[in-house]
């Protein structure tokens, strides 16, 4: 497939109201970096990491390669705000895993759209996956508290459910969509104090604030689907 056929097909499957709205998230982020002087790797990987979303949303195995540059710039900026537990998760677990998810997601696509087929958990699943966040959550927690971490509490739940958000997003799993919405909310709330303590930091506030609203919008669109096939 060449590559103009190629990004064609990533595209197909969006609603009208869909690529106007995602159109102007990237417009309005843009702008309001621009005017406000933002970090430029912030706006980056804003930008990245929205794409990433809607794309993953969409399940689009492109989501992957833009993942992966918003990565690098995620933990570069983790890294200059002290939040040590996500410069760990983005560099050492983020990058490697969403090299995976490209070769989990395509064995399971759509021919007619290329969208992945979705899924969900077995009760005992999410049994296994509840009890690992809060033990692993509560152990992260006192390991970041040590290193001076400035927020031990939400980097270390944060860092827990998002490992776990990944290992269900490359499985297709709705579920993930109820961890992405405390994660992002979570993250949101983070990076606000950041950016009120003086980092500039304003399209990473932005970022996460779609991604909030994203994963709300998201889990609407894969429970439609979800319940009809199962």
């Amino acid at each position: 497939m060449k590559l103009k056929e190629l990004i064609k097909a990533e595209f197909d499957g969006f609603r009208k109201y869909e690529k106007i709205f995602f159109t102007l998230i990237i417009i309005i982020i843009c702008i309001i970096s621009l005017i406000t002087k933002d970090n430029l790797i912030s706006l980056v990987s804003a930008l990245c990491g929205i794409s990433y979303t809607i794309l993953a949303g969409k399940g689009k195995i492109s989501c992957y390669f833009i993942g992966i540059i918003g990565t690098l710039c995620y933990s570069y900026l983790a890294f200059k705000n002290g939040f040590y537990g996500n410069l760990v998760l983005y560099a050492f677990y983020y990058f490697p895993m969403e090299i995976i998810g490209i070769f989990a997601w395509k064995n399971h696509l759509k021919k007619d759209v290329r969208e992945i087929k979705k899924t969900k958990l077995s009760s005992k699943e999410l049994f296994i996956y509840f009890c690992s966040a809060f033990v692993l959550s509560c152990l992260l927690t006192y390991i970041l508290n040590i290193t001076g971490d400035k927020s031990p509490f939400c980097d270390s739940l944060t860092v827990v459910l998002s490992v776990i958000g990944l290992i269900l997003t490359v499985k297709r799993c709705i579920e993930q969509w109820y961890i992405w919405f405390i994660v992002n909310l979570i993250s949101l709330i983070m990076w606000f104090n950041a950016f009120l303590s003086g980092s500039n930091c304003l399209a990473t506030v932005l970022m996460w604030f779609v991604y909030w609203i994203l994963s709300i919008y998201f889990l609407y669109i894969w429970k439609k689907e979800v319940n009809n096939t199962f």
